[in-house]
C-alpha cells in the first residue's frame, strides 16, 4: 500500500514542543537540518534566485520561531505540513515583491515597473495578514503549489533517510552505493574507479537498499 507523503516526512510532536524554547539550540538545529532543504527547494522551483531562496529560509525560520512559544499542533484540525507550507508561501511572495520594488526603483521610464514573475500562479496574490495557526490555514488552493511542496516534501524525506544511512554504513559501502545506485555508474567504471569487484557493489547495493527501507518504516512509524 502506497503510503501519503504527509505521513513520511519528520514532524516530531516532541520536537516542535521543545521549540517553545528559544534556548534550545539542539532543537533548533535539529529543525533547521530537517526543513531547510524542502523550504529553499520550494523557493527555487518557484523562480527565486539562490540568494533570494536562502533569504527564504531565513525569514520561514524566523517566522516559524516568533509563532512557536503559542504554537499547538493538533493534527486532527490541521496538519504541521500544510502550516509550514502557508508560512514559506508567504516568505516567497515577500521575495517577489522586494523583487519587483527594486525592479520599480530601477525604472525610471515604465510608471507601472516590471512585474516579478514565478512560477507558483496565485503566490503574489496571497493573504499575508492572516495568523498563522494550525487551526486557521486551509488547504492550499493552488494545485501547482502543492505539487511542488509534495515533490520536495518526498524529497527531503529520502535525503534525511539517506544521510541516517550514510552514517550507520563504511564510506566504501556508501561511496558504491551512490556511484552505481545513485548516479547510475556502469558496473566496470565503480568497480575500476574504486579498486573493487563486482561482488562487493552488489552486496553494498544490498545493504543500504535495505537500511534505506528499514529506515523509511521507522520514520513512518515513529512520526518522524
Amino acid at each position: 500500500m502506497h503510503t501519503r507523503i504527509d505521513e513520511l516526512i519528520p514532524t516530531r510532536q516532541s520536537l516542535l514542543s521543545r521549540l517553545k524554547d528559544w534556548d534550545d539550540q539542539e532543537s533548533w538545529r535539529e529543525f533547521f537540518e530537517l526543513y531547510w532543504r524542502l523550504i529553499h527547494g520550494l523557493a527555487v522551483k518557484c523562480g527565486l534566485t539562490e540568494a533570494e531562496a536562502q533569504d527564504v529560509v531565513q525569514e520561514t525560520m524566523i517566522s516559524v520561531a516568533k509563532q512557536m512559544p503559542g504554537f499547538k499542533y493538533d493534527p486532527a484540525v490541521g496538519k504541521f505540513k500544510g502550516w509550514l507550507l502557508q508560512i514559506t508561501r508567504r516568505s516567497i511572495a515577500d521575495q517577489f515583491r522586494k523583487r519587483e520594488k527594486a525592479a520599480f526603483a530601477r525604472s525610471s521610464s515604465d510608471s507601472t515597473g516590471e512585474s516579478a514573475q514565478n512560477d507558483c500562479g496565485g503566490l503574489m496574490t496571497a493573504d499575508h495578514t492572516r495568523t498563522d495557526t494550525v487551526e486557521r490555514v486551509p488547504d492550499p488552493a493552488d494545485q501547482a503549489l502543492e505539487k511542488l511542496w509534495d515533490e520536495e516534501w518526498r524529497s527531503n524525506l529520502l535525503l534525511a533517510a539517506l544521510e541516517r544511512v550514510k552514517r550507520r554504513v563504511s564510506p566504501k559501502q556508501f561511496q558504491m552505493f551512490d556511484l552505481y545506485v545513485t548516479q547510475q555508474w556502469p558496473m566496470d567504471l565503480v568497480t575500476s574507479t574504486l579498486g573493487v569487484n563486482a561482488a562487493q557493489v552488489y552486496m553494498a547495493k544490498m545493504r543500504v537498499s535495505r537500511l534505506m527501507r528499514k529506515e523509511l518504516k521507522a520514520v513512518e512509524a515513529r512520526g518522524l
